[in-house]
């Protein structure tokens, strides 16, 4: 039996390590079986957040902006790799988390995530003895990435 991952690299369709893909991306194996790497996603965000990454597959780089979710790469995308199903469907399962580097958690003053959530899901609830520590609402989180690069440290991570 031949490894697909190998088939795959002969081809010129290396399998890449999963990344964040944009919206309404298929599964990882299905997005790299369907996206020909013809880049017609990247002029079409208006945030000029997708990137190529490795192999050449679009990739999600927060550090440009947030992601909308106005679905411009799905349009864009002919082979179908973004694929939005029906109106409503959420455009991926990811959220924000904090993570130690948090300015907070050094009980140093810092509220810049949460100013910058539309979704309002980052809020700061009061601590005796220190200063307030974000917490995140994983049911309002969009994952838009809004927090990612105001961030000073980068504490915050989509997954």
């Amino acid at each position: 039996m031949v490894d697909a991952a190998r088939r795959g690299f002969l081809r010129g369709r290396p399998r890449p390590k999963a990344e964040l893909r944009p919206p309404w991306a298929r599964p990882e194996a299905a997005f790299i079986d369907h996206c020909t790497r013809c880049r017609d996603c990247l002029p079409a965000c208006p945030q000029g957040i997708i990137v190529s990454g490795d192999g050449g597959y679009p990739t999600i780089d927060f550090a440009r902006g947030e992601c909308t979710f106005c679905a411009a790469c799905v349009s864009a995308c002919q082979p179908q790799a973004l694929l939005r199903r029906r109106e409503g469907e959420a455009p991926w399962p990811y959220t924000a988390g904090v993570g130690p580097a948090c300015l907070p958690a050094r009980g140093i003053e810092c509220r810049v995530c949460g100013d910058y959530c539309a979704a309002r899901a980052i809020r700061f609830p009061p601590r005796i003895g220190g200063n307030p520590l974000p917490e995140i609402d994983a049911s309002c989180c969009t994952g838009c990435g809004a927090c990612l690069a105001p961030c000073p440290t980068d504490a915050i991570r989509i997954a």
